[in-house]
C-alpha cells in the first residue's frame, strides 16, 4: 500500500509583497516557472479559502519571479496571501519525457529499502540544493540525506511504492 496519490501538487508558494501595485514575490517549486505561471492561469491555494487565484501578470526581477493576481491591486491586499500555497491538479503536469525523471510528488511517501530488503525508512521530502536529496525518515528515527543518483538509487519502483537505496560504505553511519 502505497502513499494515496494527491490531486494537487505545489508549484510555488506567495512571499512578501513587492512595490505597491500588488505584486508578491514567489518561492518557484517548478522546473518550468514561465509556463506554470503564465497570465491567466488559474492556481490553487493551500489554504483553499485564499484561492482560487488568477495569475494577472508574471514578471522577472533579477532573480525573483513576482506575481500579479486579478483582484489583489495593493500591497495590503497581496500581504494577506503571505505564505500560500500555489498548487495545479496533477493531472495538469505534462508527461515526463524521461522514464528516470519524477516529480517530488512520486516520491514523497515511498519506502526506502537497502538492496537485500532491509527496511530503510521513508522518502520525506526531496530537496533540490545543487543536488538532488531525497530526505528519508529513518525506521530507527533520525534522518539521512541520500544523493538521488543512480548509483545510490538504483531502483525506483511506484508501482509498489518503494526505491532501494544502495549506500556507500559508511553512510549509514553519518
Amino acid at each position: 500500500m502505497g502513499p494515496a496519490p494527491q490531486d494537487t501538487v505545489v508549484v510555488g508558494r506567495i512571499g512578501r509583497p513587492h512595490g505597491v501595485r500588488g505584486e508578491a514575490t514567489i518561492e518557484v517549486r517548478s522546473d518550468d516557472p514561465d509556463a506554470r505561471f503564465r497570465v491567466g492561469t488559474v492556481l490553487r491555494t493551500d489554504p483553499a479559502d485564499r484561492g482560487p487565484l488568477t495569475v494577472a501578470g508574471a514578471r522577472w526581477h533579477r532573480e525573483v519571479l513576482l506575481l500579479a493576481f486579478e483582484g489583489y491591486d495593493s500591497r495590503e491586499e497581496i500581504e494577506t496571501l503571505r505564505d500560500t500555497l500555489l498548487e495545479v491538479p496533477v493531472a495538469d503536469l505534462p508527461a515526463l519525457e524521461d522514464p528516470d525523471t519524477y516529480y517530488d510528488h512520486q516520491l514523497v511517501g515511498l519506502a526506502a529499502r537497502l538492496p537485500d530488503g532491509t527496511p530503510l525508512g521513508e522518502v520525506a521530502a526531496v530537496r533540490h540544493e545543487g543536488a538532488d536529496l531525497l530526505v528519508v525518515h529513518r525506521v530507527e528515527g533520525g534522518e539521512l540525506l541520500v544523493p538521488f543518483v543512480s548509483a545510490m538509487v538504483p531502483t525506483v519502483d511506484l508501482a509498489a511504492g518503494e526505491v532501494v537505496v544502495d549506500p556507500p560504505e559508511g553512510l549509514l553511519d553519518l
